[in-house]
């Protein structure tokens, strides 16, 4: 994620901000010209952007809820901004606790959505394209109506993303954390494996990469119900981190898929903002060059695979020791092994090289 500047008075700016904290001027963001700019009031919902000063832009209706801080141009005709027009479902707002998860849940998609955006991945919303675009349907443990009285289940569907809302609430996140034994689980990680599902059917299936998907990761016919109600009754294969990213990765070929482009877009994010924040890894004891980084690169638009890598691991070790002298666990816990690295490779090259 980049960093920001307010155009007016140079305070440093992150991308949820809605106000400048020292000149007061309004913020928002232009997902056209990637980048979070100051506002001068023109009328009623009618913005001029300091960082874009030629064009007139207005908020995303969502904004009206606190919920997101994207503009669009004057004369765009839908009410929505490029990441709420996937919305299908949102949850009753009303009913208590609920507003709050889901500004979490915009937060989350919408950092999905910059991101993806930043790929140049298609993106397109099933309003818009019923068969291909996608959608999001975020809901609660009561809203059994869009699930045939069946419990609400985080998940994909051809290109529709179900978000159990009680993912938003930091307890209830951290007591399924703990019940399926994962070190890591996240919000934005849920987005980040749930939108995977919904690439491998619009960038691999029946196509130029599907039988190399096959050779790396597996052939996805094997019975999918049947592999998970394996990994959850087995528990995870005893070697899975010499093939996986994640034990839940080993459950099955699209759930691999998944954790692995969720896993890149962790990397690519997140080399993003240290090279925003200018931060450089230079060991001041040892002789380990591999472990020594610069970044001198746009991570978003790195075409070398390895570039990305070597100033993947030096980070990922400098933020592990952080938190550690903190008393905290590993913030990094994963095991790049080579088979893993492959995996990533492959989503790396069909991400650039997919046209």
């Amino acid at each position: 994620m980049k960093l920001f500047e307010c155009q007016n008075c140079g305070q440093l700016l992150y991308f949820e901000n809605t106000r400048c904290e020292r000149c007061g001027h309004i913020l928002g963001y232009l997902s056209e010209h990637t980048t979070l700019s100051a506002l001068t009031a023109e009328g009623d919902n009618l913005w001029r952007p300091l960082g874009a000063a030629d064009e007139l832009s207005r908020f995303c209706a969502n904004a009206a809820h606190d919920a997101c801080n994207w503009l669009l141009p004057i004369d765009d005709p839908k009410n929505y901004c490029r990441a709420c027009q996937l919305n299908r479902t949102i949850p009753d707002i009303t009913a208590p606790g609920n507003l709050l998860l889901w500004q979490r849940l915009e937060v989350a998609k919408h950092r999905l959505v910059y991101g993806l955006l930043r790929l140049g991945l298609p993106l397109t919303s099933k309003f818009d394209d019923p068969e291909r675009g996608l959608a999001f349907d975020f809901l609660a443990g009561t809203d059994v109506k869009f699930q045939d009285d069946r419990p609400v289940v985080t998940g994909h569907a051809q290109g529709l993303i179900t978000i159990d809302i009680a993912e938003a609430d930091h307890v209830e996140r951290e007591r399924h954390r703990r019940e399926l034994a994962e070190p890591f689980r996240t919000l934005l990680g849920h987005f980040r494996h749930e939108i995977g599902h919904h690439y491998w059917e619009r960038l691999v299936r029946s196509g130029v990469w599907h039988e190399a998907y096959r050779q790396m990761f597996g052939d996805e016919r094997v019975n999918y119900g049947d592999s998970l109600d394996s990994h959850y009754r087995n528990g995870p294969l005893p070697d899975w981190q010499e093939h996986y990213i994640s034990s839940y990765a080993g459950a099955h070929p699209w759930e691999d898929f998944a954790e692995t482009w969720a896993h890149y877009l962790h990397i690519v994010d997140t080399l993003e903002t240290a090279d925003a924040f200018g931060l450089h890894i230079h060991p001041k004891a040892g002789q380990t060059p591999r472990l020594e980084m610069a970044i001198d690169f746009d991570p978003y638009r790195q075409g070398d695979f390895d570039k990305l890598i070597g100033a993947w691991l030096p980070l990922t070790s400098a933020v592990n020791n952080l938190n550690q002298s903190m008393g905290q666990p590993e913030l990094y816990p994963f095991i790049l092994a080579p088979m893993v690295l492959g995996k990533l490779r492959f989503v790396h090259g069909l991400v650039h090289g997919r046209g």
